[in-house]
């Protein structure tokens, strides 16, 4: 784990850089648990102003969670690997949301899934020429998670229910646009920009740098998303769509139909319900994990896995059509855990 994680206390800065280049910096357990304890050490530490998470190579920040071993312990029955990597992940998200010091994140190239989780929940959140936000879970069979269910929610109008079916990425104008970021500053000023913040932990340098960022595609789409993102349901999103013929309801339609049923339903379910002032992070963590608890025995999850992942062959068996979801079916995956509802405190180990 060492080669895949940097982790070390940098003039005013606690230095985070994710070091996995090759595998687009794709988050694993042990590099969610080696950030949180540096959290931890740093949260009282009087030399250390802020946080500073960066990510080596050119084409991600990180581009997801390390769901090989997911799928494999999934796959022979054991549930409850998952449920704990999910736990303790999101216990993660909400530390970051809710840290004390500045938290600023550096995000270049791909920032999806488990990247979003450790980077667009920051006080501080950079893009450059090369940044694409995403957040493709239904295409997995899973939701947006990480906490980027509520960062949908409070998007402009209906931009969060479009873009978790949908998966569309967002360059750098679209994330500032919907919330996933602050500022845009040229990735030619990076190194200018670390070495100001770590000289003077004051994330105001960042101030100094920024630029207005190339236009981006999303507010020109906005009266489109409205007309047809705001049904109660899926099903009330997929039949507006239908009844328009134009290049934007045939994109979405094809992205559409690439996803997990089930999940992008309950994706919508979850927006709507997180969607106001009562919301905050612990409460879209505990509905995103009353998801992924049941994701791998009742949702699509292993099914989305292997044919995105392990075989490859981009043909998924969802359990269920876009237009035949059972009226039970979100509420079964949305319904209270119970005694297992997530806590975020830490399992006592043994």
């Amino acid at each position: 784990m060492s080669g895949d994680i940097h982790i070390r206390k940098d003039g005013r800065a606690g230095r985070i850089t994710l070091t996995r280049p090759k595998a687009l910096n794709a988050l694993s357990y042990d590099m969610a648990m080696a950030i949180e304890a540096a959290l931890d050490d740093w949260r009282d530490d009087p030399e250390v102003a802020l946080v500073l998470i960066d990510a080596e190579g050119d084409k991600a920040f990180c581009a997801g969670g390390d769901i090989q071993q997911l799928y494999d312990s999934g796959r022979a029955g054991d549930f409850a690997y998952g449920r704990r990597f999910w736990a303790d992940e999101y216990r993660l998200n909400a530390k970051i949301a809710e840290y004390p010091k500045p938290y600023v994140a550096l995000m270049q190239g791909f920032v999806m899934g488990g990247g979003v989780g450790i980077s667009c929940h920051g006080s501080h959140r950079v893009t450059c020429e090369s940044t694409q936000v995403a957040m493709p879970e239904c295409g997995i069979g899973l939701v947006p998670d990480v906490g980027g269910s509520l960062l949908l929610a409070r998007a402009p109008g209906r931009m969060g229910e479009y873009l978790g079916t949908t998966g569309t990425r967002m360059g750098p104008e679209d994330a500032i646009y919907c919330g996933f970021a602050d500022v845009y500053v040229p990735q030619l000023k990076w190194k200018d920009l670390m070495a100001a913040l770590v000289e003077t932990g004051d994330p105001a340098v960042i101030d100094a740098v920024a630029e207005t960022p190339p236009t981006g595609s999303l507010r020109s789409i906005e009266p489109q998303v409205a007309a047809h993102f705001g049904g109660e349901r899926l099903g009330d999103i997929v039949n507006s769509l239908r009844t328009e013929d134009s290049d934007f309801t045939a994109k979405a339609l094809k992205a559409m139909s690439r996803g997990s049923p089930l999940s992008m339903a309950c994706a919508v379910e979850m927006i709507h319900r997180l969607r106001g002032p009562g919301a905050d992070i612990r409460r879209a963590l505990g509905l995103e994990y009353r998801f992924t608890y049941r994701a791998m025995d009742k949702g699509d999850f292993l099914e989305g896995i292997r044919a995105a992942i392990i075989d490859k062959d981009r043909d998924p068996h969802w359990q269920h059509a876009l237009d035949c979801l059972p009226g039970t079916a979100v509420s079964s995956m949305l319904m209270p855990l119970g005694a297992d509802a997530l806590t975020f405190e830490r399992e006592a180990t043994t």
